[in-house]
């Protein structure tokens, strides 16, 4: 490895060679994890390391492996819109409803997880994550430019959207990439999972447990696959169960939608007693306008969300939530494009995590 890009004034490897008593060639051994190094001098050269304080030269580093160490975590969103004008307000740029595409992502604790799951995994490894949202068409080329120039070694995407053409336009660029959750579209591309249909399962079977009869639930946006199988589930659960029909009502994921949600289900159902929503934000919503309308929860109605996010919590009173993974799913999608990189000619594979119920006061 090279100093010709060191600051100067910076330890060098000649420094840390000097401390340890070792040749260059043996540090640069050392510090590039080469097994067949005595345990002895690998001590002495770690010691030599801490004492000079110095720090290999990650440019000169990429010189030789070709490699960053850089991951790019993209946020993609919505599929083929107009381009957002200069002049626009930037909740009408980024095509959100009230909010814009990078507002509504911070505000969701899905993904804080997300976020959590892979910085724990990569950190230890000496990798670190680029955040990047691909909200537009124009935004999508920059994510595959950047994966092109060798900005980062590859990518890990967390699609919002059904129709979105960012995993096709990658796999197609021969660019390594990991999806969460299952492609909407055919591509040849790593995916982790949760078994949705499964979850949904276990939220109709224990709102049935607890004598509900009168059931509806608030789905999220019905392009999107994940929402489909959790409605799915939830549907043959039922019919399973002698109830071969719910109420139905569509959110966006968010507590607003949510709470408009509810009250078009109330106003239809008035009688209901038992709600399931495809997550936690919108079944936050939901415990909302019940205790507006003097609706007691559980009491009146019991409500089970989907995630076991912070809101779960943070909700009044404490979701009943089915649980996916979400720190574990997003460790494992960095192993595997970690393993991808390491073999660039390896298939694509698919890991599916199961869920829990978690029970607390709402059901």
């Amino acid at each position: 490895m090279t100093d010709d890009l060191r600051p100067a004034g910076t330890p060098t490897l000649e420094d840390v060679a000097r401390a340890a008593g070792v040749s260059r060639a043996t540090v640069s051994r050392v510090i590039n994890g080469v097994r067949n190094v005595d345990p002895v001098i690998q001590e002495a050269v770690r010691r030599a390391v801490a004492s000079t304080g110095y720090a290999p030269n990650r440019a000169a580093r990429s010189l030789v492996t070709r490699r960053t160490d850089a991951i790019a975590l993209v946020v993609s969103g919505a599929g083929v819109e107009p381009e957002a004008r200069d002049d626009a307000p930037a909740d009408e740029a980024d095509g959100g409803e009230g909010a814009s595409f990078t507002g509504q992502v911070f505000a969701d604790p899905f993904f804080g997880r997300v976020v959590t799951g892979v910085v724990d995994y990569l950190r230890p490894r000496g990798m670190h994550p680029v955040l990047m949202f691909a909200e537009t068409s124009r935004a999508r080329d920059e994510v595959v430019a950047f994966l092109r120039q060798g900005s980062a070694d590859g990518a890990l995407i967390v699609s919002t959207h059904a129709e979105d053409p960012l995993p096709g336009m990658l796999t197609d660029a021969g660019l390594p990439a990991v999806l969460y959750a299952r492609p909407a579209r055919a591509a040849r591309i790593s995916y982790v999972d949760v078994a949705h249909q499964d979850g949904a399962r276990l939220a109709a079977e224990h709102l049935l447990a607890r004598g509900c009869r009168r059931i509806a639930t608030i789905t999220g946006p019905l392009d999107v696959p994940a929402v489909q199988e959790r409605l799915t589930g939830f549907r043959d659960a039922m019919a399973q169960n002698g109830h071969p029909y719910i109420a139905i009502a569509e959110g966006r994921f968010t507590q607003e939608s949510g709470e408009t949600a509810m009250e078009r289900l109330l106003a239809e159902h008035p009688d209901l007693d038992g709600v399931f929503a495809a997550n936690d934000l919108m079944a936050t919503g939901a415990c909302h306008v019940l205790r507006e309308r003097g609706k007691r929860v559980p009491e009146d109605v019991a409500v089970i969300g989907f995630d076991d996010s912070s809101a779960a919590l943070a909700c009044r009173p404490p979701l009943t939530t089915v649980r996916q993974p979400v720190e574990a799913m997003a460790a494992e999608m960095a192993r595997l494009l970690i393993e991808r990189l390491g073999k660039p000619e390896g298939a694509a594979t698919s890991v599916i995590f199961e869920p829990s119920l978690v029970v607390r006061d709402s059901a």
